[in-house]
């Protein structure tokens, strides 16, 4: 039987494409990079088939040649110019809300991104969302590898039973991260993934934020 999203003690969100919606500008800095280097450009839909972690496997199947020139190169260039434009991207419409019911429902929020800390630090400030969340945490560094090792770690400093944790995001990395947390998971169909190919990981999926937030009340 699913649990309802307000029986849980804690929720650890996702942030890229769970709770601030940049697909957009990811497919844009990329086409910006495939148009320099004569790679054909991609749609968001393809985008969204193909995105994954480790993003250096990603970065194959767009199109880039590390014989050619470095993965450090090629995502250094990414990430400075996605940062460049970062705050041009604006939240999901119901985060407020989502972030304000599970408070008033005393339930505990996180963040556990693959964004480096730094800028994942000076996001939640500028999104004013600092004050709901208990622990936020990043990457060391901005080549977006694996969240495993982060979200053991936070879980210990948790304290909770595991069935008492759901993980919340939006690609099939998220689920993985909380099969080896031991933790439930949900994702989110409007980021970086498409709905079938989070549908393949046989959890609860949902169209938008506002369905979930619907289960809230």
């Amino acid at each position: 039987m699913k649990k309802k999203l307000s029986e849980y003690s804690h929720v650890i969100w996702d942030w890229n494409g769970t709770l601030i919606d940049d697909v957009w500008l990811a497919v844009d800095v990329m086409n910006e990079m495939l148009i320099k280097r004569k790679i054909p450009l991609l749609t968001i839909e393809r985008y969204k088939e193909i995105f994954d972690f480790p993003v250096k496997d990603y970065y194959e199947r767009v199109g880039f040649d590390f014989t050619v020139e470095s993965f450090e190169i090629v995502g250094t260039e990414f990430i400075e110019n996605y940062n460049i434009r970062h705050f041009e991207c604006n939240l999901y419409a119901p985060v407020y809300e989502m972030v304000r019911s599970l408070e008033k429902h005393s339930v505990s929020q996180s963040i556990l991104s693959a964004r480096k800390q730094k800028q994942l630090d000076e996001e939640i400030v500028h999104y004013k969302l600092d004050s709901y969340i208990k622990f936020l945490v990043g990457l060391d560094n901005h080549y977006a590898g694996s969240k495993v090792d982060n979200g053991l770690m936070l879980l210990k400093e948790l304290k909770l039973h595991r069935e008492n944790v759901v993980l919340i995001g939006d690609t099939t990395h998220d689920f993985d991260v909380a099969h080896t947390m031991g933790v439930d998971c949900i994702l989110i169909a409007s980021g970086h993934n498409t709905k079938d190919k989070l549908l393949r990981c046989n959890t609860q999926v949902f169209n938008a934020l506002d369905e979930l937030l619907i289960d809230l009340k």
